[in-house]
């Protein structure tokens, strides 16, 4: 499918691609607990209209929150969201870090920050049951797409060498990172448990791309790379390109990290994105 095409799409969609018109605050019990009892989780859902089950997809936020500077859902995951339900997917956000008092965590020293990815990886599967619940959700037929460190907690929810992915009633059919850091399920051994995309930017300072290229090659044939060429983190994204100075984490720690957006990049992993999606929920 061409971006041109896509776009044209969107013109008949109407206010299926207005996120105004299509989402709904929910809550989402994590499989983390609390007091003995589920940690609930504020989300989004954008369900698609009409009858029958359908796909489903739960789109993981980076170290940054899910929210923008208006304390509103991002425009990045307010877009993927309702472009999911132009696609006649049903689409559910989660805030892993405001459920926990956090606002961001992209500032926070390696090691050091409160939310950690077993709290993500519970996060995420709690997220997969809450859809296999719900009638208009095809049980069968779900994903897990990830940014960055919510790429991290892709590969975490996926880990087919950990008993909380493999014990879980509910798993994914299939799996999308982008630009993740690989290096911490590289050092255990990640093993896939379904299909993963793995989209990465060649420049990545942030989360580099050699770690996932090891991961990669080593987990085999379920395991899926693209690299884009010249681009850097955060190259889906229209912002322009920025060196972060307040991350201390990254390839080279202490001097920063460049984030920004790659035309060139941002278009071809979309339609990536959807041409693996569209295969693996057909």
């Amino acid at each position: 499918m061409t971006w041109r095409r896509w776009f044209a799409g969107l013109a008949l969609a109407g206010c299926a691609w207005a996120a105004a018109c299509a989402q709904q605050r929910v809550e989402v019990p994590s499989l983390d607990l609390r007091a003995g009892a589920p940690l609930k989780l504020a989300g989004y859902w954008f369900a698609v209209d009409g009858t029958g089950r359908r796909p489903a997809v739960v789109l993981l936020h980076g170290c940054g929150g899910p929210h923008g500077r208006d304390g509103e859902l991002s425009d990045r995951l307010a877009d993927y969201a309702a472009w999911m339900r132009v696609q006649g997917w049903h689409a559910l956000v989660i805030d892993s870090l405001g459920s926990r008092g956090e606002r961001e965590t992209c500032t926070q020293r390696s090691g050091t920050a409160s939310v950690k990815q077993g709290h993500r990886r519970r996060d995420a599967l709690g997220a997969l049951r809450w859809l296999a619940a719900r009638p208009e959700v095809d049980a069968e037929r779900l994903a897990l797409v990830g940014w960055s460190n919510g790429g991290s907690t892709v590969l975490a929810a996926t880990n087919a060498g950990l008993r909380e992915v493999t014990q879980s009633p509910v798993n994914p059919r299939a799996a999308v990172a982008f630009y993740p850091g690989c290096s911490f399920e590289l050092g255990r051994g990640y093993r896939p448990l379904v299909p993963l995309l793995l989209l990465l930017g060649e420049k990545d300072d942030w989360t580099g791309a050699q770690p996932c290229l090891d991961l990669a090659q080593r987990a085999g044939a379920k395991v899926q790379v693209e690299v884009y060429a010249g681009a850097y983190h955060g190259f889906d994204s229209e912002a322009k390109l920025r060196l972060r100075r307040d991350v201390p984490n990254g390839v080279s720690p202490g001097q920063g990290v460049h984030v920004g957006g790659d035309p060139i990049a941002r278009v071809a992993s979309r339609e990536r994105l959807l041409a693996f999606l569209r295969e693996q929920l057909q």
